[in-house]
């Protein structure tokens, strides 16, 4: 039998509170009945208003400022502190452990003894404090309902770029840490953006001055009780995101979602965008803003639709979609982000072929590749024939064109005539592909052109079945005289629309 006598120590336990924003007199009452109370008292740090106000009145406390000294960064002091507070607890002491302002407010070492004490099954209390925050919201006249995002200054690099709400960033306590600050904030906003500059908040000295943003590390009075406020951007300022919509596909293609949304691919959404795209046409050829933003929506929804579907198979996503045109824009313009100058637009669209040239020549070994198959016949008609003129092969002037119209009018009338069906389809497919480059000499693109004219006998003819129908006539006893008098009603009616 060991005559060794074996003592448990009984963990001790921590009590947290907050010191407040400075003035003493913001010090909560249970705050101070703990700390006129308390042993074993131990300071994040002493660099605090309220801690002269403490020694006046006989509180005795150790600090952790010597840790500031001999750690390389504020993550190694914040885990020393955090360490050393557990292990006193560990060892049965009543631990107070006091931070400036509130505890649950930009104080990361009050989350490390958390996460430490929970391990250990210490037992924290956490004591509300007022912070400085308080102080500010009341001298700004705010009210953080409003939207307010608080960072410390230490994780200035994870700001969002989207944040759309007012900056407090805590804890600018020196020149070197400003300037980190301005820095990161200058990526999102004008260099001369006016901030508010914070110092000795509810103190006799408190200062609350506006500067240009790119003054912030100019100033010379910046200590441990300086922080920054950054009013939020006006609507107009603020940079728009897709996220909403791509949030709402990712939600309809997963497995309680539609079940439409969720059976679709990239090859059954083909015609659907085809059709978004005319539709398109239609609002600009209407010349109405308010179906052109509906419709250019319906078009960015089917490719949203489509980088989700890659996503899913781990082709590419949404964001891959956006940097490879982003890419794209920036080399095919040299003479914007580049050293090249340009004499007009032309010479633009000549660099930009060569460019285009340059990063497609290695999979593309004819003059034609890279029209596709999938285009509307005369859309692809007009590429084909424009890339081959690229190289060369193209009349001068427009006068052999017209001959080659008329020629090959001619071709499908005898065709017609002789009445063979397989030869008059190739002779009209002639025919059409000579007005085709008819409208490329004429700098029109034939399939818009086509398109505009579908909408135009569309509204011509609903026209012509409104009068028939005011008119209570019936369409079998109408001859094609009387529907002519109404097609040119409806085109009078456009001239004066027009």
């Amino acid at each position: 039998m060991s005559n060794t006598l074996q003592m448990n120590v009984i963990p001790g336990s921590i009590t947290i509170v907050g010191l407040g924003p400075g003035s003493f007199k913001l010090l909560t009452v249970e705050t101070w009945d703990i700390l006129r109370t308390s042993h074993s008292i131990y300071l994040r740090t002493a660099k605090h208003p309220t801690v002269d106000e403490l020694q006046s009145r006989n509180v005795r406390f150790s600090s952790y400022d010597f840790l500031y000294e001999e750690k390389a960064d504020f993550d190694e002091v914040y885990h020393a502190i955090a360490t050393d507070v557990i292990a006193r607890a560990v060892n049965g002491e009543q631990v107070v452990y006091a931070v400036p302002g509130s505890p649950l407010v930009a104080e990361r070492t009050v989350g490390f003894i958390r996460s430490l004490a929970a391990e250990r099954q210490i037992a924290v209390t956490i004591v509300p404090g007022m912070s400085f925050l308080e102080v500010l919201y009341t001298r700004l006249g705010i009210d953080p309902i409003s939207g307010v995002t608080v960072l410390d200054s230490a994780d200035i690099d994870q700001l969002p770029c989207d944040i759309n709400t007012a900056l407090i960033v805590t804890q600018v306590y020196s020149g070197q840490v400003a300037s980190e600050a301005k820095l990161a904030l200058m990526e999102l906003l004008p260099d001369d953006y006016q901030v508010l500059l914070i110092r000795n908040l509810s103190l006799e000295d408190e200062e609350i001055r506006p500067i240009a943003l790119y003054e912030l590390d100019h100033q010379g009075d910046i200590d441990h009780l300086t922080s920054l406020f950054v009013p939020a951007r006006s609507r107009t300022a603020t940079t728009f995101t897709v996220d909403p919509l791509i949030d709402v596909m990712a939600r309809l293609r997963s497995p309680d979602g539609c079940v439409w949304d969720i059976e679709q691919t990239h090859e059954s959404l083909r015609r659907y965008i085809v059709e978004e795209v005319y539709e398109v046409l239609e609002a600009i050829d209407n010349r109405d803003p308010q179906a052109l933003c509906e419709e250019l929506g319906d078009v960015l929804l089917q490719l949203v639709f489509h980088a989700r579907i890659a996503e899913e198979c781990g082709a590419f996503t949404m964001q891959d979609v956006v940097d490879e045109v982003t890419g794209k824009m920036i080399r095919r313009h040299p003479h914007v982000f580049g050293n090249i100058t340009v004499q007009d637009a032309a010479e633009v669209v000549l660099n930009w072929d060569q460019i285009k040239q340059q990063e497609k020549g290695a999979e593309r070994k004819s003059v034609l590749d890279g029209v596709s198959p999938g285009l509307p016949s005369l859309m692809r008609s007009f590429k084909i024939q424009s890339k081959a003129a690229k190289v060369g092969f193209d009349w001068n002037n427009i006068g052999p064109v017209w001959d080659k119209l008329v020629e090959e009018w001619e071709e499908l009338k005898e065709a017609v005539t002789v009445g063979d069906k397989e030869a008059t389809e190739g002779e009209f497919g002639d025919f059409l592909f000579a007005a085709v480059n008819l409208a490329r000499f004429l700098q029109i693109e034939p399939e818009t052109a086509l398109n505009r004219t579908n909408n135009k006998f569309i509204n011509r003819f609903s026209y012509i079945e409104s009068k028939v129908n005011q008119q209570k006539l019936d369409w079998k006893a109408l001859n094609l005289d009387t529907l002519d008098e109404f097609w040119n009603e409806a085109k009078a009616l456009e001239r004066k629309k027009q």
